[in-house]
């Protein structure tokens, strides 16, 4: 089962990144950080922060519809709120329009994102060795022949050593989570 992208918490997890790194920073490195955040975040508490599809690509994983707004050869949320914080990349870069709300983040996310940061901050102007760091530490990642490769919550869970049994709990987890969200929405 799919969640519905966040986009409000993904934005204001990227901003506050992009905050973190200065303002600036290379859109791979964005995509690999906001991909670890919901890492630690689904490990740790079994829910991801940004509720994005992820995929095995040529230089990682990646979250799908981040790097769709991300990337320059796509643009199919000119007018959303990511837009109106983050600005369309240029070279290769993204640069904080104006600082985001941190409302929809819990404090523990917040630290996380301040945790997945730290760790990763020697990376930031290194782009493609942060990628090669992430190549031989995630078990899950797959090198796909060409394109991209889907990548389940479950490999994940599997990757970070969890039972079968913990496995199927997390996505009954996840299933009634979708069903709540669900349920909100046609409110």
């Amino acid at each position: 089962m799919r969640l519905p992208f966040n986009e409000v918490k993904t934005t204001q997890a990227a901003g506050r990144f992009l905050q973190l790194a200065g303002g600036r920073l290379n859109y791979m490195v964005l995509i690999k950080l906001l991909y670890m955040l919901d890492r630690t975040s689904f490990i740790k508490w079994h829910r991801p922060v940004t509720f994005d599809e992820y995929y095995s690509m040529k230089h990682g994983p990646v979250l799908s519809e981040v790097r769709d707004l991300l990337t320059e050869e796509h643009r199919p949320f000119e007018h959303s709120y990511w837009s109106a914080y983050i600005s369309a990349p240029s070279d290769y870069f993204v640069t904080l329009r104006s600082a985001t709300d941190t409302d929809a983040l819990s404090e523990a996310e917040e630290e996380l994102i301040q945790s997945v940061f730290t760790e990763y901050a020697p990376y930031l102007s290194k782009p493609f060795e942060l990628v090669e760091l992430l190549h031989r530490t995630l078990p899950e990642w797959k090198e796909p022949e060409s394109g991209r490769v889907p990548l389940p919550h479950r490999d994940i869970l599997e990757a970070a050593n969890k039972s079968p049994e913990e496995i199927a709990a997390i996505e009954e987890e996840l299933e009634n989570l979708g069903t709540d969200y669900r349920v909100l929405l046609a409110r």
